[in-house]
């Protein structure tokens, strides 16, 4: 639909837990009880703000048109003893790999004047939710206030006294989807990512002869042998001056921030003009000037479109400017050497994963 954004991976969203009931003061009013005692009810308790993953989930498109989650506030107490409503609970499902954040702004459009001001919006970490039903409580409910029947005792036979149910939280959270992928193919327009996950995985992306086909990150599945599988993410194509987000480059460079490897797909034939050592060489920079600890993580080239006679010579220069780099020679049209690129994949699947520390 014209105009509708399909695909949202950052969201700013305003939460409020529901307050507190308050407690009556209420006094048994029958007949032939002249003097019936207290009986004023408790206030229910307010309802809370819960974020819980839910794999069915792909994106945060659902707070971009309605970016608050507000839970009911509890009913006040009734008499005769009886217990106000409890506020119904308010929860947001997000997509595995949603980092949560809460900023120092109360309000979203507050938050949005701090981002552009020169103050700067700050940014708290709340939580990294990764696995399917994982859930946190951003807010806590408010507790409902006690109504004048607990306050009875035997020289107070008529209190007047109550408790006021306790007011909630409320605050402004940023929500950061990061696309969780064993490897990620990094490379730009039209290199031949989307063709290449479309020939390895069941994914079949939108593919075409020019660039900026694939807006989103897509996330493919590659069946290895051994029961081994290995998910990759198919990364928008980058382009210079991604780390300073030209070209929407931190949308799609977040996505590859959980992945154990990273894969440089290089049009070998340097077709529109392209140089395959400067694209490895200037998408290097680009990783590393978005974040210095993504420069270090495992990669190697996929040499793709090796089915183009301008490949072989390009592929020789290439290998002799980088002969400590392991470089795969593809050709994702032709579907020739992906045996060998699976049987890379399932020797890092075999490897062990680094359990990170909470700091990290």
């Amino acid at each position: 639909m014209k105009g509708q954004k399909s695909f949202v991976d950052h969201v700013r969203i305003h939460c409020q837990a529901g307050d507190g009931g308050h407690g009556i003061v209420s006094f048994r009013k029958e007949k032939y009880v002249p003097r019936g005692g207290p009986d004023g009810g408790d206030g229910g308790d307010g309802g809370s703000v819960i974020i819980r993953v839910d794999e069915n989930t792909d994106n945060l498109r659902a707070f971009h048109y309605d970016p608050k989650l507000h839970a009911e506030h509890g009913a006040q107490g009734q008499s005769w003893k009886r217990h106000g409503k409890n506020g119904k609970t308010k929860i947001g499902r997000v997509p595995p790999g949603t980092v949560i954040y809460r900023s120092n702004a109360e309000t979203v459009s507050d938050a949005v004047q701090l981002e552009r001001s020169e103050e700067g919006v700050d940014l708290e970490p709340v939580i990294d939710l990764t696995e399917h039903g994982q859930e946190v409580v951003l807010l806590e409910g408010g507790k409902g206030g006690r109504g004048n029947f607990h306050f009875r005792s035997s020289t107070n036979q008529v209190p007047q006294e109550r408790e006021l149910g306790t007011e909630a939280g409320q605050g402004v959270f940023y929500l950061e989807l990061r696309r969780i992928a064993d490897a990620g193919f990094v490379g730009f327009p039209n290199a031949g990512k989307s063709t290449l996950l479309g020939k390895l995985s069941a994914k079949q992306p939108k593919v075409a002869s020019y660039p900026f086909t694939t807006l989103t990150p897509q996330i493919g599945v590659v069946e290895l042998s051994g029961h081994l599988r290995c998910t990759l993410a198919d990364i928008p194509g980058l382009i210079e001056g991604a780390h300073d987000n030209r070209g929407l480059g931190h949308e799609f460079l977040r996505h590859i921030t959980r992945c154990r490897v990273l894969i440089f797909v290089v049009d070998m034939a340097g077709s529109e003009g392209r140089d395959p050592i400067e694209d490895v060489q200037t998408l290097r920079t680009e990783i590393k000037m978005y974040d210095e600890e993504l420069s270090a993580f495992p990669w190697f080239v996929v040499a793709n479109k090796m089915d183009l006679e301008e490949s072989a010579q390009n592929l020789i220069y290439f290998q002799q400017r980088f002969p400590k780099v392991k470089i795969l020679p593809i050709s994702a049209d032709q579907e020739t050497g992906l045996d060998e690129l699976r049987l890379e994949l399932e020797e890092i699947m075999k490897q062990p994963v680094e359990e990170e520390t909470p700091d990290e």
